[in-house]
Parts: C-alpha cells; structure tokens; sequence
C-alpha cells in the first residue's frame, strides 16, 4: 500500500487539506474579495433607489454619483461595473427613457421635434440615439408637430399676425412643412 506522500507524488494537481488556520489569500484580478463585493452592493443599492425612484439616464446616473460625496468619493471603475449591471438588468436604458419622455412630452405639452430632442440631449442621451429613435418614429412625430402647431395657432392668432405667428413657431423649432401644413388644416 501507498503512503500518502507517494500518492501525492503521483496525483500532483491534488493538494492536502491543511488543519492549521490559513491566512487569508488575497483574490486574484477576477476574483472579487468580500468587501469589494459589499462596496459593489451598496453602491448598487443607492443607485437603484435613485433610478427607481424617478426613470434616469445614463449621464444623470454618472453625474449624480461621480460628484457623490467628496468625502467618500466612488471609485469610477466600480462605478462603471454598477452602471454596466444594472443596463444588463434593464434598470437603466437611454433607449426607453426617451420613448417614456416623448410619450410625456407628447402628453402633457406642445414641443417641436427640435425642442424635444434638445431636451433629450441636455440629459446627456447620445445623439444617434436620440436620432435612431426620432427615425423610426418620424411619422408619429410629424403628426405631433403639427397638431401642435395648430394649437399654437389657434392660441396665438387673437393675438399676433400670421407672419408673427410663423415667427414664433420657427423660433421654437417647428418646420415650415409642419407650420404650411397647420395653417393650410386651419384654413
């Protein structure tokens, strides 16, 4: 019969079990040690309250907890890993915040495409985002447009000219097509 060391000899990826207390191995580049992973935790927690709370993009998430707390400032690599984690997760999505924000726009107030996708880029969404989003959707967003220029019409006609009102609607980024197209169903 073997001893244990000749087996040992012979099986040399199978390592003894040690009884005395091991220190602690530091993890490796993949590995994550416990506290890294309670720092992830945490800081996953305050971001998700922030998200849940009220829909956020990308940027606001980033610009809210890079500027965090000067004291503890959040390291921006984990800052990327909870981001990155909670897009995979859908929490996060630059994609349906500007559907839920058109549809608001659309529901609550009479924007021109221009002033909405201004609105959408000021909260830090990228431009062929905005663009992809505002092209397959363009046929719903004209109609929009001009059923907002007629109210603007309708609204400011006691009140200014026509070339005033044309004016004003250029102004605030309505196209001449939607504009003509307004006044021509109003006529």
């Amino acid at each position: 019969m073997k001893s244990f060391d000749d087996f040992l000899k012979d099986h040399p990826n199978v390592k003894p079990v040690q009884t005395k207390k091991q220190e602690p191995t530091k993890p490796t580049k993949n590995e994550k040690s416990y506290e890294d992973l309670e720092e992830f935790d945490k800081i996953k927690s305050k971001v998700l309250k922030y998200v849940l709370y009220k829909k956020r993009t990308e940027q606001e998430v980033r610009q809210k907890f890079s500027n965090y707390n000067n004291e503890n400032k959040i390291d921006e690599n984990l800052l990327d890993e909870v981001i990155q984690n909670l897009k995979e997760n859908g929490y996060i999505s630059d994609t349906t915040y500007i559907e839920r924000a058109v549809n608001e726009f659309i529901a609550i107030k009479t924007l021109s495409i221009k002033e909405m996708y201004n609105k959408l880029y000021a909260k830090g969404i990228k431009a062929n985002i905005i663009d992809t989003y505002f092209e397959n959707n363009k046929e719903r967003l004209e109609k929009y447009e001009i059923e907002c220029s007629k109210k603007i019409i309708l609204k400011k006609s006691s009140q200014m000219e026509k070339d005033q009102i044309e004016n004003f609607l250029y102004k605030k980024g309505y196209t001449k097509e939607s504009i003509k197209t307004a006044f021509e169903e109003l006529a």
